[in-house]
């Protein structure tokens, strides 16, 4: 049986534009050509997959992601992985909760790392906490991390997960937050860390030093606070230090209603950090509280028990198709907010993240409103 597989009559989305009529080929679940299709030879007996004049793009890198459809993906990594993948998402990170205990947190990470393969899409760990500010998000009231960064706490954890943490998001102005950088760098000298649920002043944020200082943006505009200042000035703080570093990545909740960042307010986060620092994520949850009065009619949001933000309902093509709305982003740029800046944030775009020889070959047909109609994982067909 071949190990060739020709997608043809598909509309490549690449890094900077669409290649229109154009093929992929596929040898052994990596991308080995895309062209124009007369371009692009393949042996007689490979298998050919027409994708019917839809968008074939890279598969969908979701970093921040809780869970969805009921399956948590540090609870039920297996089922999780499977619902998100039937979305397009082909590398997710599993994301637990900063409410959760030490305890709790040592589970996830030992659900996540039993699950390791079998749960095809998990790549890696985002550590929402547990050092980020328990005065902001959702459940902040059952944020039992309030009693200081100890070393018998975030020891443990740290050893436990390794080098399966992508990023660790944390917020800078907690005291003594050094040490704890310095051990999760020493256990895991490529993880990222990020700003999250802080109220954090510039000043703060560069106190870090630049061998641990954040190059991502945790959910920009959500769940972040200013400092106060005299005479009724506005605070400067994490998103506003965020859109002036330029090499950061910015994190975006683009919903539908633009609930977790105003529609305006994504337009200047894309004016401003450009679409190549702009990473869409989901932030997908399981919460269950009920929608408040004034929000009843949002479908892709959820709740928690007294009526605050708690993630999303989203997956990711819902995600593209709202930054489209919101802004003037068109297909190729949500795409790469999509897909490539977020492998970039995390260091993985060297086999994932856009339509490139050499890479891995997961790749998602969408139409113009980015329903997801087919979904490759690893050059193995798994939906459509």
């Amino acid at each position: 049986m071949s190990n060739f597989v020709l997608i043809k009559n598909a509309n490549v989305v690449l890094e900077n534009g669409i290649l229109w009529n154009g093929a992929i080929l596929v040898k052994d679940g990596i991308i080995a050509d895309f062209g124009n299709e007369k371009e692009i030879s393949a042996p007689s007996d490979a298998k050919i997959i027409d994708a019917n004049d839809l968008y074939v793009g890279p598969g969908f890198v979701d970093i921040h992601v809780h869970g969805g459809s009921g399956y948590k993906t540090y609870e039920e990594p297996i089922k999780a992985s499977g619902y998100f993948l039937d979305h397009g998402e082909t590398t997710i990170l599993a994301t637990p909760s900063y409410s959760m205990n030490l305890d709790e947190f040592l589970e996830a990470t030992i659900n996540v790392k039993k699950a390791w393969g079998e749960a095809k899409t998990i790549r890696g760990i985002y550590m929402e906490g547990p050092y980020t500010n328990p005065e902001y998000g959702s459940l902040s009231w059952l944020n039992p991390w309030r009693n200081g960064v100890l070393e018998k706490d975030y020891k443990p954890l740290v050893d436990e997960a390794g080098k399966y943490v992508k990023v660790w998001s944390i917020a800078p102005e907690r005291e003594d937050i050094m040490p704890f950088l310095e051990y999760a760098r020493e256990v895991n000298p490529d993880v990222v860390f990020a700003v999250g649920h802080s109220e954090a002043t510039p000043e703060q944020i560069r106190a870090i030093g630049s061998k641990y200082r954040p190059t991502l943006m945790t959910h920009t505009f959500n769940a972040t606070g200013r400092q106060p200042v005299a005479g009724g000035t506005r605070g400067y703080g994490p998103d506003e230090y965020c859109m002036r570093e330029p090499e950061m990545y910015a994190e975006l909740i683009s919903d539908s209603c633009g609930i977790h960042a105003h529609a305006e307010m994504q337009q200047l986060l894309v004016h401003c950090k450009g679409v190549d620092k702009v990473v869409l994520i989901t932030d997908s949850t399981t919460s269950d509280g009920e929608n408040p009065p004034e929000l009843k009619h949002i479908k892709d949001l959820n709740f928690d028990e007294q009526g605050g933000l708690s993630g999303s309902k989203m997956t990711m093509e819902l995600a593209c198709r709202n930054i489209m709305t919101h802004t003037s982003c068109g297909i190729t740029q949500a795409f790469k907010m999509a897909a490539l800046n977020p492998a970039k944030a995390i260091g993985m775009d060297n086999e994932l993240g856009s339509i490139a020889r050499g890479k891995r070959a997961d790749i998602v047909f969408v139409d113009d409103k980015f329903n997801v109609k087919m979904v490759m994982l690893g050059g193995e067909m798994c939906r459509g």
